[in-house]
């Protein structure tokens, strides 16, 4: 069942209640999560991959609001992080250091000591020069590092080119080619104060199909069986992210297939697994809701004038990206095409092109669809906007996650220089 859907009277609604309710409470724009349907798609994750040893980790750059990390904790879920703010959540949230894998290219020495300090259960190590500053990070610390290598597998995932990591002209992970990740694995064995975790794969984010994770899986598959054979250990294997989202019909993922897939690749082969699935689990349980302001009727188009835009919503601006975009009253027939435009100075601010719309006035209100994932996080105040609420409804009740951010505090948060301090000197 689709988390968002229509009652008897053609509302939009939320897991018993409906957006316009929602939005009438706490203002628009508004991020709203749907908490039922997260714990669906994450227990339904789980159990596509059950068959395999293994731990599914959420990849919180995804969404990082603390309250749908918290549900996803209390779900048996661990985290996928990219930062030390994120590093930060993940504790706020009460999530176990252990249950959480840091990844990332660019990790600072500040970053990996406070992983370490915390107890961090993984290290994704994706250079050489990462692996000696974790190595030497360590021994100055007197621990002994988790460290697994992400390799790259040269595998095209076949979708957007800016969220494609598989290939070797990206930045990511040490190729799998010329002994590169095989001779660096030995040094992460042969170092007393590493101990090495196994490996690491993620190709990509938004594939829709199976073939490009079975190439990539498989080349892990038999690097790790290489290493093994040569008598070193591999005690994990990282499968990372990526499974795709429908855009069109904002409807639930089937986790089966790729569950199935995981099964014969890996079942009895001696690897714990972890997964890091982020935009599957959330993407389709949250949407943004925003009113029109103006309907302005161009030379040749409508526009219709909302109060979200692109420093609320990036992806369409930023990846070309598609998200359907439904009323939340009962729909009425379409009059024509229109584009879906915010305030921002940009001709680039726009949530939907050239899209069938009903009449439609000030104050009426429109759900943005499948923006639960790579929203709210991308969210920024360009124009001196205040980026969009966020609210979860959870067992009947909607709970503010997070408020806008006022102005006021924005603006109280810098300061001017002295500049008559600054004339005298």
């Amino acid at each position: 069942m689709c988390a968002f859907y229509r009652d008897d009277s053609q509302q939009l609604c939320v897991d018993g209640l409906s957006l316009a309710e929602i939005t009438a409470t706490h203002g628009s724009p508004l991020y709203v999560y749907s908490g039922a349907g997260i714990t669906e798609a994450f227990t339904q994750f789980q159990a596509a991959v059950a068959p395999v040893s293994g731990k599914v980790h959420f990849a919180m750059k995804a969404n990082s609001a603390l309250g749908v990390l918290a549900l996803i904790g209390r779900l048996g879920g661990g985290m996928d992080i990219v930062s030390l703010g994120e590093l930060a959540r993940a504790q706020a949230a009460r999530i176990d250091p252990a249950s959480v894998v840091f990844s990332g290219v660019g990790k600072s020495d500040d970053d990996i000591r406070q992983a370490l300090a915390c107890g961090i259960g993984q290290i994704n190590a994706e250079s050489i020069p990462e692996v000696a500053a974790i190595s030497a990070i360590a021994a100055d610390m007197g621990v002994v590092a988790p460290v697994a290598l992400r390799v790259n597998v040269d595998v095209n995932p076949g979708t957007h080119a800016k969220i494609s990591t598989g290939q070797r002209d990206t930045k990511f992970g040490i190729s799998t080619d010329q002994r590169e990740a095989s001779d660096l694995y030995r040094v992460l064995c042969d170092d007393p104060h590493i101990r090495p975790a196994g490996l690491a794969v993620h190709i990509g984010s938004q594939i829709r199909n199976l073939a490009p994770f079975e190439a990539a899986y498989s080349a892990l598959l038999t690097l790790a069986n290489e290493l093994r054979n040569a008598e070193m250990p591999v005690p994990n294997l990282d499968l990372g992210g990526g499974i795709g989202v429908d855009y069109d019909m904002a409807g639930p993922t089937d986790f089966t297939a790729y569950g199935k897939l995981v099964e014969r690749l890996f079942k009895d082969q001696g690897f714990t697994l972890g997964f890091e699935p982020g935009r599957a689990i959330i993407a389709n349980n949250g949407v943004l809701v925003t009113k029109v302001i103006y309907v302005k009727q161009g030379d040749n188009k409508r526009f219709v004038i909302v109060d979200a835009a692109m420093n609320d919503l990036l992806r369409p601006t930023l990846y070309e990206a598609h998200h359907a975009i439904w009323p939340i009253t009962a729909p009425q027939p379409s009059i024509g095409k229109a584009d879906i435009v915010g305030p921002v100075c940009e001709t680039g601010d726009y949530l939907g092109l050239d899209r069938d719309m009903p009449n439609l006035a000030n104050g009426d209100a429109l759900a943005v669809m499948s923006a639960g994932a790579y929203g709210a996080v991308m969210a920024s105040s360009y124009n001196s906007r205040s980026p969009a609420a966020e609210v979860m409804v959870l067992d009947g009740k909607a709970h503010l996650l997070r408020g806008a951010r006022p102005i006021a505090k924005m603006i109280n948060d810098e300061s001017i220089p002295d500049f008559t301090a600054a004339a005298k000197n």
